[in-house]
């Protein structure tokens, strides 16, 4: 009985033996290699989809590819004289990139001089108490941006330029707002990998330190801060909620930054949910995504571009 038990305990111990190195490598290979097939898989079939019912409006409904990107009348619903849906999707793309760039415009210098105070001019002051503070407005949700644009910046915007204070104005300092921390994140990063040896070398040459940051610093960091202005813009091009809340959502090419507009992400959510699949409207929803998809494998295509740069001139 005893030699049963001990037979017993044998059988366990073996039973529980770690297994060895090389088979919890493979183990470690195959768990990794099945996930990085199954992120290839999901966004392979995101870009089909999109782009299969995208296509659908140039395919099936017939409507000019041209005549879509540079028309002004958006009216799915409504035909033209010679029966072709009235599609132009040429105010929502320039409505995308007005506040897209505008928000940049007005993001990037103050995440740039956030960047300065954090690395160079007090990083102990900087990283302990500005840093968490501008990250943890990553963390706010898209609607409080747009209900709090709603009641402040429209607002704001109505008591000086008078009109309603919906329009491109408006969402773009929402999105300035909301895009700070990332381009703020990334200047940082791009400012502390200048190396201090040549910081140090400036001032051995009699640099003041305004110099030294503006002449040495900055100028090396630009390929950082291009990326992170890249990402910032890929950021702001894609937001939707936020934007709808605060741009008027008027399909039209507006004469002012102060007049009603939309964007492609704004039509989007305004009209997917209430369209049935497989019809004219529904078709030029998915053509408004795949424009907005293209446009965001463009920003994502020129980080990649600006990294290779970088590495090139570092190399």
């Amino acid at each position: 009985m005893i030699a049963g038990l001990a037979g017993g305990g044998r059988g366990t111990a073996a039973r529980r033996r770690p297994l060895p190195k090389a088979q919890l490598e493979k183990v470690g290979i195959g768990v990794t290699g099945a996930c990085v097939v199954l992120v290839i898989v999901l966004v392979a079939t995101l870009i089909v989809m999109v782009c299969g019912q995208g296509l659908a409006t140039f395919t099936v409904d017939g409507v000019d590819p041209w005549a879509f990107l540079t028309g002004t009348v958006w009216n799915p619903h409504a035909s033209a004289a010679d029966g072709q849906p009235l599609m132009g999707a040429l105010p929502m793309i320039f409505g995308s990139f007005a506040v897209t760039l505008l928000s940049c415009a007005i993001a990037l210098p103050v995440a740039l001089c956030l960047a300065i105070f954090m690395v160079e001019l007090a990083p102990e002051i900087g990283r302990t108490y500005f840093q968490p503070v501008v990250e943890l407005l990553v963390g706010i949700p898209s609607v409080v941006y747009g209900l709090v644009g709603l009641e402040v910046v429209v607002t704001w915007t109505r008591s000086w330029a008078g009109g309603t204070g919906y329009g491109i104005f408006s969402a773009s300092i929402v999105l300035a707002v909301m895009i700070l921390p990332t381009i703020t994140s990334l200047t940082v990063d791009a400012l502390a990998a200048v190396p201090d040896a040549w910081r140090n070398g400036s001032y051995a040459l009699g640099c003041t330190k305004w110099q030294t940051i503006r002449s040495v610093v900055v100028r090396s960091a630009i390929p950082g801060i291009l990326t992170a202005l890249v990402l910032g813009m890929a950021r702001a091009f894609g937001e939707a909620l936020a934007v709808q809340m605060v741009i008027g959502n008027a399909a039209q090419i507006p004469a002012s930054l102060f007049e009603l507009a939309a964007t492609l992400t704004s039509i989007l959510t305004l009209g997917i949910g209430n369209e049935a699949s497989g019809t004219v409207y529904a078709n030029a929803l998915w053509s408004l995504a795949l424009v907005l998809l293209v446009m965001s494998l463009a920003f994502i295509l020129i980080v990649h571009l600006i990294g290779k740069k970088e590495e090139v001139t570092d190399g």
